[in-house]
């Protein structure tokens, strides 16, 4: 693996302000010295205790934050954010929230059409691919969400902790598509805490705490030091 970069980080901040108190705010930083580089076709890995900064890290890469402080490169416009059930509207069936999930996530109307007869096989909906969103389960949600966010094809796939999705046998079926998907040339950014995760799908990996990139790369070393961290500190609730 040695492509283009692809996407870069410059020093990237991200303030949030957040209720102190009666009429009280504050800025809270969950990023605020964040710097490294995406090339094509890698896998990279995001790692850090929970609140390190890493779910808004991929929301910036997606180009739905925009940074306070620093920059960011983008030398492609087809990024998506594996964002299950995102922008889902009860009222209307799973046909036309897959056609308006899929415009999200930068598909064209006949673009999405013509993938239809294979997001209602993947997802294993059947006529219900008809019926209002109201009346499916939370399984048939997130069948319906994960497949169409898989089928939307980016050239930046964005994973936040989720490589197989739904009951046993359909989490068995995603996670083989996904990891198919990351073997592939795509490039990938996947968020997780499991270390067999990073060091069997990882090329690079980028260490997040406390908003700032302690290190990066290559996986066996950094998850390491990472892991030799969470023993000397106690974790963050």
């Amino acid at each position: 693996m040695s492509g283009n970069t692809i996407i870069e980080l410059k020093n990237v901040g991200v303030c949030y302000t957040r209720k102190a108190g009666y009429m009280r705010h504050a800025k809270f930083w969950a990023l605020h010295d964040v710097s490294f580089d995406l090339r094509h076709g890698e896998t990279l890995g995001v790692i850090g205790r929970n609140g390190a900064g890493k779910s808004t890290l991929l929301r910036l890469l997606a180009g739905i934050l925009a940074p306070d402080t620093g920059e960011v490169v983008r030398r492609t416009d087809r990024i998506s954010l594996l964002a299950l059930q995102a922008g889902f509207i009860p009222y209307l069936s799973g046909r036309e929230n897959a056609i308006l999930s899929g415009i999200m996530l930068g598909l064209s109307r006949q673009e999405v059409e013509a993938r239809m007869d294979d997001i209602v096989k993947f997802a294993e909906l059947g006529d219900f691919i008809d019926e209002p969103l109201r009346t499916y389960s939370s399984g048939m949600r997130v069948r319906l969400g994960f497949t169409v966010a898989f089928q939307a094809d980016p050239d930046v796939l964005l994973i936040d902790e989720v490589l197989g999705v739904g009951d046993a046998s359909f989490k068995e079926k995603s996670s083989a598509a996904m990891r198919e998907k990351i073997s592939s040339d795509k490039t990938v950014v996947i968020v997780t805490h499991q270390a067999e995760t990073v060091l069997e799908l990882c090329d690079r990996v980028v260490w997040v705490e406390k908003g700032v990139t302690v290190e990066m790369g290559e996986p066996a070393a950094v998850v390491q030091r990472y892991q030799e961290s969470l023993v000397k500190a106690p974790r963050r609730a």
